[in-house]
Formats: C-alpha cells, sequence, structure tokens
C-alpha cells in the first residue's frame, strides 16, 4: 500500500538517531509548497533538543515558501536573498523595460541594501524602515524616493509570497517636499534662445574642430512646437513627418534609450504606450523640419530626422551637454530641454486649456500636467473685477 500524501505544509513521523559525535538528530519527511516532498533535519544535545528544534525549524518553513539563489526563503533569510529572489521575479515577469529594471537594481545595490544587508527580513521593521528613509530624505529628496520605492517593492513581493505578515513600507512616514513653481520661458527669453544657437550656427565664433551642423537650432523649434521630450525629438523618423499636407504633423511614437555598455537605439515606444500622439505643427516647427529634410541625404523612411554624422542616433545626454555649453558661453544659464517642454505647457495653458496642454504632452491626467508643467500665473483673471463690480455696484446717492 502506497505512502498517505501529505497536505502542503505539514509533515510525517519524527524519528530520531545518535550521531557518531554523541549528538541525536531528528529528521521527518516535509511536503513543500512546489508539492514536492523533502527531508528536514535538526539536532540537538538529546532526542528530545532535537525533536524540538526540529519543529521549531518547521514552523519557520513557509507552505508558500519561494527558493533564492540561497535556498528557501524565510523570515530569518537575511536581506540579500530577499534581493535576489525579487530581482529574479522582476526577470520572469518581464513587465518592466530593461532600463527600468537597471534603475531598480542600481538604487537597490548602492542605496538600500548597503543599509540592510546585514539584517534578516523579520528585524525590518516600521520603525527601521522609516528612520532609513527619513535619513535619506535629509540627503534629498530623490535618493529617499528611489529608496522607498525598491525597498517597498521587494517588501511586497515577500507579503505576497507569504514570506512576511504584512510589508513596514505601508506604515512609513511619507516623504514631504517643498513646494516647487515650475519655471517656464517667456516669449521674449524664447526668441534670445533661438538668436544665441543661431549665431553659434552660422559659425561666427567657430574657432576649431567640426562646425556646427544646424541640428541643435531644428531641436529646438521642433520641442518648441510639440511639447516633445528630448528622447522623442530624437526618436523621429522621416516615416513620422508629413509636413506636405495642408496641417502639417509629427507622430510622436519612440524615444532614444542609451544603456551602460550598449549602443544607444531607438525604442519603439514614447516613455509610455499611451503617449503616441499625432501633433499638428505650428510654421515655425515645419519650416525647420522642412529644412532638415531637405538637406538629408539618407531618404529611407525609418531614418532618424537627427543623427549623428555616421547615421547613428543622438544621445540625449549630448544634445544636453552642447545646448548647455552653447547657451552657458552666451551667459544664459538653467535651459534644458525640459524646461522646452514646460514653457509649451504653460503657454498651451494660458492661452486654452490644462486639458489641451495635457493632451498635447501625452499625459492621462491633468494632476501630473498641473503640478510639474505649468507656471502659476500670479494674476487673477480680470474678469472677476467686471463680476464683482455688477454683483456689488454702489447705489447713485
Amino acid at each position: 500500500m502506497s505512502r498517505p500524501h501529505l497536505a502542503i505544509g505539514s509533515f510525517g513521523d519524527i524519528a530520531s538517531r545518535i550521531q557518531p559525535s554523541g549528538r541525536f538528530e531528528a529528521r521527518t519527511r516535509y511536503r513543500d509548497w512546489d508539492g514536492r516532498s523533502r527531508i528536514v533535519q535538526a539536532t540537538g544535545a538529546t532526542a528530545k533538543a532535537a525533536e524540538a528544534a526540529l519543529k521549531a525549524k518547521l514552523v519557520g518553513r513557509s507552505p508558500v515558501q519561494p527558493e533564492s539563489g540561497r535556498g528557501h526563503l524565510t523570515p530569518d533569510s537575511p536581506f540579500g536573498d530577499l534581493v535576489a529572489y525579487w530581482l529574479d521575479d522582476i526577470d520572469l515577469e518581464g513587465r518592466i523595460s530593461k532600463t527600468t529594471r537597471m534603475l531598480y537594481e542600481r538604487n537597490m545595490r548602492t542605496l538600500v541594501l548597503p543599509v540592510f544587508e546585514h539584517l534578516t527580513l523579520r528585524e525590518i521593521g516600521v520603525a527601521r524602515c522609516d528612520r532609513f528613509i527619513k535619513e535619506q530624505a535629509r540627503i534629498s529628496y530623490n535618493r529617499a524616493k528611489q529608496s522607498r520605492v525598491v525597498l517597498r517593492l521587494a517588501l511586497e513581493l515577500a507579503v505576497r509570497h507569504e514570506v512576511l505578515p504584512a510589508n513596514p513600507m505601508h506604515h512609513v512616514a511619507r516623504i514631504h517636499r517643498e513646494a516647487r513653481m515650475p519655471d517656464a520661458l517667456t516669449g521674449l527669453e524664447v526668441n534670445a534662445v533661438r538668436a544665441v544657437i543661431a549665431r553659434w550656427e552660422s559659425g561666427i565664433d567657430h574657432v576649431s574642430g567640426p562646425r556646427p551642423d544646424g541640428q541643435l537650432g531644428a531641436i529646438v523649434e521642433v520641442m518648441l512646437g510639440t511639447s516633445a521630450r528630448i528622447g522623442e525629438v530624437l526618436a523621429i523618423r522621416r516615416c513620422d513627418v508629413d509636413v506636405t499636407g495642408p496641417t502639417p504633423t509629427i507622430r510622436i511614437a519612440g524615444t532614444i534609450i542609451s544603456r551602460n555598455g550598449e549602443p544607444t537605439f531607438r525604442q519603439d515606444h514614447p516613455k509610455t504606450a499611451k503617449s503616441r500622439r499625432i501633433v499638428a505643427l505650428p510654421s515655425f516647427t515645419a519650416a525647420a523640419v522642412r529644412r532638415r529634410l531637405a538637406g538629408a541625404r539618407d531618404l529611407v523612411p525609418d531614418s532618424l530626422v537627427f543623427h549623428s554624422r555616421e547615421g547613428t542616433p543622438l544621445t540625449t545626454a549630448n544634445v544636453r551637454r552642447q545646448l548647455r555649453q552653447v547657451l552657458e558661453r552666451a551667459g544664459i544659464g538653467g535651459v534644458t530641454p525640459h524646461l522646452f517642454r514646460r514653457t509649451v505647457a504653460t503657454a498651451v495653458n494660458d492661452n486654452a486649456s490644462v486639458e489641451l496642454a495635457a493632451e498635447l504632452l501625452g499625459h492621462t491626467d491633468t494632476k501630473v500636467t498641473v503640478q510639474h508643467y505649468i507656471q502659476r500665473r500670479e494674476l487673477v483673471n480680470p474678469a472677476t473685477a467686471a463680476l464683482l463690480e455688477r454683483a456689488f455696484k454702489r447705489d447713485e446717492v
């Protein structure tokens, strides 16, 4: 007759024996979370001590017990084992981009692991996590935010896989950040930037090295006419552009990705798949794109509108650096590609609505647009004066 099947998380009869060393060993068969039965053993000075040690070991063995590279995860596993298991789970799920996965691993290994690597999972409680995040926040808000994200995700996985009963990060105090007003350029400031770039591209002050190829000015015009992110602008292909119809348009359908140790490449969707959009172009952007296309030698539809002299994608870091250097030589500081995005959002909001600004930027929630992209004007709509005049007009004496 076959041995009866153990229920998952249960064990069979305990057998004890004395070892050559004189210590006692207790062992039993335990049915693990994956349905397999395994021998679990413990030792003690006496048979009863060995049996007690074995039962204590079984209590800490979860019926749903994931394995890290160093064995089963339990509340007594070191935090480093959970990190390895969490990264493996991310790869297994395959839901986030490779770039985000690399960012998560970097933040975990550089910000979080050095603080928690000598602790077991059961030793990581709310108080310890709360203090850690606050210490990170004293250094910088972004450091605390990045630490909070990866620590919460790793501990959440431990909860989902029944290694921990609760996630201590759920009770950590919120990170407070001083409210910052999004900045934006005025029309005069935009034209000043244009003038500096045009002078630089004309080669008037050129001394040595490769002469400017005219791309920086066109890139700025596209950012001003579309609100696209710098990576999205650099990813525009010939087939994404239509400047021959009655309404010139550009399709924002990709972005440029640069990773350490890998060639820069074009990703076939923007920051999010939902932010694909077709944008009608103002005349200044359409003119800049036409000039760029007219001078291009590569007529393949999938060729990039903006590229290096070798035809490879431009990196966002190089364009940012070039923009900064050109403007700083003329005494203009603090201008970044993202500032153009905020400038466009502010202009559209001032002249139309926040809903239209969010649609242009590719946002699904206007709260993000208002909080991070639109410069708040101190001047209240003057229409309130006329409304109040009618409501509370003084009687003629």
